[in-house]
């Protein structure tokens, strides 16, 4: 198995944690505010983290350290855009609007590395998008101060997935993924004046932390920062828009929603775009087509 599919084998796994994490919220969530939410989770990621990886963090350069205060601050913002705006908007048009950092990544990708992507990437882009509306399925309720700000976190989650892939390949993989975890959490604790705090300790509450603190923090943090690296931003913002197919899977056995026609439809269409994106490099080696990138200055 090539590191590049090792990577992406677990970066699915991780897509499916991340998935999960909508049920868990839509559990738990009512006995917690969102900024509050954020603060305890990633303060909890933080502790835990440090905890089991305390001797391998070692000093910490300040080249790590202002990478990883970057990403901390594009990874966290967003996060609580996406926590707050989910509070105003309905889940399925949230869950669209997140997934629209798959078209933002290549466009952050050109702006940061100059680099562009494949045309098959870029047909994948389309297709998976295309999928994401029919499986979310928009009411046409109109656009709300809740999806503006989920666009702008899905748009900070574009540039984040580009600048891990840089920072990835030249820092230490667990002091930048402990820095992003705790930088998060300061940010959170931050904006907790801005909001009434509010939290109920209930068992729902407690497996909602324990699930978003230790899984969806700690562990995709982790494999996030760890494997990313070895593919390309492009192909894994396309392997992260799994995540509305997979929450969608859960919520009907769990919650039991249904996904409905059209969303069969775009599960299927998600499925085609992910595999025309992870089959296009050898389809346009074998036929020795190739787009320019812009010169070096």
């Amino acid at each position: 198995m090539t590191s590049r599919r090792k990577a992406e084998l677990v970066l699915l796994a991780t897509t499916a944690i991340w998935g999960g994490t909508f049920v868990v919220m839509k559990l738990g969530f009512a006995d917690v505010s969102p900024f509050l939410f954020v603060a305890i989770r990633f303060t909890l990621g933080t502790i835990i983290f440090g905890s089991v990886f305390f001797r391998r963090l070692g000093s910490i350069r300040r080249s790590t350290l202002r990478k990883g205060a970057i990403l901390g601050a594009l990874l966290g913002v967003g996060l609580i855009l996406q926590t707050y705006g989910l509070q105003i908007t309905t889940a399925s048009k949230s869950a669209f609007i997140t997934g629209m950092m798959v078209v933002f990544t290549p466009a952050a990708q050109m702006v940061i590395s100059r680099r562009l992507p494949q045309p098959g990437n870029l047909l994948g882009v389309v297709v998976v998008t295309t999928g994401l509306y029919f499986l979310t399925s928009p009411n046409g309720s109109g656009f709300n101060l809740g999806d503006a700000l989920t666009l702008v976190g899905a748009f900070l989650f574009g540039f984040y997935i580009v600048y891990l892939d840089i920072y990835s390949k030249e820092e230490e993989l667990l002091p930048l993924a402990f820095l992003q975890i705790s930088t998060t959490a300061v940010i959170g604790w931050m904006l907790v004046p801005f909001e009434v705090p509010q939290i109920h300790f209930t068992w729902n509450l407690v497996r909602l932390f324990f699930y978003t603190a230790f899984l969806a923090t700690v562990i995709t943090t982790y494999t996030q920062t760890r494997f990313q690296k070895d593919t390309t931003p492009t192909r894994a913002g396309i392997l992260f828009t799994l995540e509305p197919v997979i929450s969608a899977v859960l919520a009907y056995f769990v919650l039991g929603e249904l996904l409905g026609v059209l969303g069969m439809l775009g599960a299927l269409l998600i499925v085609i775009g992910i595999l025309i994106s992870e089959l296009s490099d050898k389809f346009l080696k074998r036929f020795h087509w190739h787009l320019p990138l812009p010169e070096e200055e």
